[in-house]
């Protein structure tokens, strides 16, 4: 199976870019389905503008961190949280920069593939309390067949959520994950999970739509 031509692959685009929504986002409420109704810290890295910071610091008792290594993106992430909230917003680099911890959850959308692999799980590993939870949402690069035939079928569902989540506005706002600097994912899912299960034990991961993957592992 072939993977997307850069014909397919540019009308998506211009389709996104008409009908804006936001795919991390989309995975939002699968984060939350695989962490404790309460908990005590949190931390999310790679945070944008902060939207899964908020929806962590619900369930938070002490507080939640959000690190970003963009200084305009974390400044807008204070603008758009309730005075009060127990969150905290940093500007750093990951791996290094990763405050320390101990965190009782720990969150990572969108943004390993920015990061070396190994050393990035290690770190948050270290970073985790005993019993907490890890979860991470990915890019990998297709490469076998699973891969290529869910992007394949991520292209109509694309196209549907767009219209769904668009349907009845007359200004389409573009999600600000969207307009983050990125780059294409370059290791395949296959290398991803080898190296994730290598570095955290027992992890699990699972290829998803709309060209992600999850892991979550308990400490």
């Amino acid at each position: 199976m072939r993977t997307l031509s850069r014909r397919l692959l540019k009308a998506l685009e211009h389709f996104n870019a008409a009908h804006p929504w936001d795919h991390n986002a989309h995975y939002h409420r699968w984060i939350l389905r695989q962490l404790p109704r309460r908990f005590g810290t949190a931390l999310d890295v790679g945070c944008g503008t902060g939207d899964l910071v908020r929806l962590l610091a619900a369930r938070a008792d002490k507080g939640v961190v959000g690190v970003d290594s963009d200084a305009g993106i974390a400044g807008r992430a204070r603008e758009l949280t309730p005075p009060g909230a127990p969150v905290t917003f940093i500007v750093a680099d990951a791996p290094g920069g990763i405050p320390e911890g101990p965190y009782d959850v720990i969150a990572c959308v969108a943004v390993l593939h920015h990061l070396p692999l190994g050393e990035t799980l290690a770190r948050l590993r270290r970073q985790l309390t005993p019993g907490g939870t890890l979860v991470v949402v990915g890019l990998a690069r297709d490469e076998g067949f699973v891969e290529q035939l869910l992007g394949f079928v991520s292209v109509p569902l694309n196209l549907l959520m767009g219209l769904v989540k668009n349907r009845g506005r007359r200004t389409m706002v573009r999600p600000v994950s969207m307009t983050a600097v990125t780059r294409p994912a370059e290791v395949p899912f296959g290398d991803i999970a080898s190296e994730a299960r290598r570095v955290l034990p027992g992890a699990r991961l699972r290829r998803r739509m709309f060209w992600r993957y999850t892991l979550v592992w308990r400490g």
